[in-house]
């Protein structure tokens, strides 16, 4: 029987069709013709003489090769039908690999329910996750590949279900511009930072970390000084447009010559003749989505040297601004990109806070940006675990599945060890920024926990390759994930703050607190 006489149904195929069909293979019950496929596939056609074996049953062979995500995605092309008494869905799912260490512990079958979280939270990340996997999955997967930003439809998508919103972050400003309800329905007022950090993972499962932070990462850090330290009139303007998608906001802080030594920013602004704008001359470096930006949320120096001559003013995309692509380790889209500023006049009343207090806004807005990267980071090392133990039961060498080899076991066990500790630490501070978010004590933490998780990623991304393999550092296939996120790793222990400079944060204010807590026991004791 030809298949064209059949055509790409649920048609049933007997055993005895299947035999006169040297083009069809059977993987999980779905009949495939690979007839013009087998030329083109990347491994060649030969690859298919392994399929072949077995009455056509190619599961195990496909398996061991392939995601079910492959499957899913040429079913609509390959199927001709379903093998005879047997079901196939078009969204298989008998090799769909449950892996409960690739849940986040409050997820977990069998697993108490965690204190931090209640039933909000568990209809909030059902909400999260069936958008993220429909609306936002395809594109992040294409766009990362190619580079290419993500397109405006779906920025106003995001905006109009809420999404941009989430990416605010806690707030009081947030109910009064975004009433809501936000995804989940949950009302503005009842948002919190484990919400938030569920958003954070949910996003990280696609392990596409530059499209995830072309979608928000400027939006995140650029937005909040805007809603915290902008004038009622710049609020009321910026926030709705850049909340439904329809305008884009980043945050300008690093060059060339200042990084984690923010006090030492030299892009220049002046105060024009008439008192009604500044003047700005200067560029920035590594701005995450400048290449896509409407609003640059910019450090400037609007006086003499060091911290008390930053200013942080918001200035629009205009004549005079100019922005250049950075290609960096992970994809272009984030829009990772070099801005200059060429004699940009910017109206007064685009201050954020106040003239020469920028640096307070700045430092304000540090902890709420760490933790989001911290958040990330812990989930996008999940994600490696996740892969690299679907891969040990997959694979087998030496005639024995990889998960059965100790040595494999040891790295399975180190990254598991590593993920659940950092992970507990995120919650913990997670706890304490529900309680306050402006405490003294959660700079430091913060420091600390973020340096510590750049560097579980970092081993993490080590025994995943290790585990994986070539598949590992290949940008397509079933390592695709992994490769993704190693490219990442290195960025992660850098933005927001390198790693020794963290620490070393982390440790001198450990001493301001020991120090405070010692004087006040001195003063005590002699009352």
């Amino acid at each position: 029987m030809a298949s064209s006489t059949i055509g790409a149904s649920n048609v049933s195929i007997t055993a005895a069709q299947l035999a006169q069909q040297p083009n069809w293979i059977v993987v999980d019950n779905h009949v495939l013709d690979i007839a013009k496929f087998a030329s083109i596939h990347p491994g060649g056609a030969h690859v298919f003489a392994n399929f072949r074996a077995g009455a056509n049953d190619a599961t195990a062979a496909f398996f061991a090769l392939h995601t079910t995500d492959v499957l899913r995605k040429y079913i609509p092309r390959l199927r001709v039908g379903v093998l005879e008494g047997a079901q196939a869905n078009d969204a298989p799912s008998s090799r769909d690999f449950v892996n409960p260490v690739g849940l986040a512990p409050s997820e977990r079958p069998g697993y108490a329910t965690s204190p931090y979280y209640n039933a909000s939270h568990a209809a909030f990340r059902k909400v999260v996750r069936k958008f993220t996997q429909t609306e936002i999955r395809d594109e992040a997967l294409a766009n990362d590949v190619t580079g290419k930003a993500p397109s405006s439809e779906m920025f106003e998508k995001l905006g109009a279900h809420g999404y941009l919103a989430l990416r605010l972050g806690p707030s009081p400003v947030l109910a009064a511009v975004y009433p809501g309800p936000l995804p989940g329905g949950i009302k503005p007022s009842e948002y919190d930072y484990f919400h938030e950090l569920i958003v954070a993972e949910e996003l990280a499962t696609l392990g596409t970390p530059g499209y995830a932070d072309g979608i928000g990462g400027g939006l995140s850090i650029g937005l909040p000084p805007v809603a915290m330290f902008g004038t009622d009139a710049l609020r009321r303007k910026v926030l709705p447009e850049v909340l439904s998608g329809k305008k884009k906001i980043c945050l300008a802080i690093s060059e060339a010559g200042a990084g984690s030594d923010v006090a030492n920013i030299g892009c220049k602004a002046e105060l024009s003749e008439d008192g009604r704008h500044f003047v700005v001359t200067g560029a920035k470096k590594w701005i995450t989505n400048g290449m896509f930006a409407d609003y640059f949320t910019t450090a400037v120096r609007t006086s003499g040297p060091g911290m008390g001559g930053i200013t942080l003013l918001l200035i629009e995309r205009s004549e005079g601004v100019s922005t250049r692509l950075i290609k960096s380790m992970y994809s272009s889209s984030a829009g990772t990109a070099y801005v200059l500023f060429d004699h940009v006049r910017v109206p007064v009343e685009n201050v954020l806070g106040k003239v020469g207090q920028g640096f307070k806004c700045i430092m304000f807005n540090f902890n709420h940006e760490r933790w989001v990267m911290c958040a990330t980071i812990v989930a996008y090392s999940r994600v490696l675990l996740d892969e690299a133990m679907r891969w040990a039961f997959v694979r087998k060498v030496f005639g024995k599945a990889l998960i059965e080899q100790p040595v494999i076991r040891e790295k399975l066990a180190n990254m598991t060890s590593r993920i659940e500790a950092a992970h507990a630490w995120v919650e913990s501070v997670t706890f304490q920024m529900c309680q306050d978010s402006k405490a003294k004590h959660l700079a430091g933490q913060i420091a600390l926990l973020k340096a510590h998780c750049s560097e579980v990623m970092w081993k993490c991304v080590d025994d995943a390759q290790q585990v994986l393999g070539g598949r590992g550092i290949t940008q397509s296939g079933m390592g695709a994930k992994v490769e993704r996120i190693a490219a990442y790793a290195k960025l992660g222990a850098i933005l927001g703050g390198s790693e020794e400079i963290l620490r070393d944060l982390g440790v001198r204010e450990m001493a301001k607190e020991t120090s405070a807590v010692n004087a006040n026991n001195r003063v005590s004791a002699r009352m």
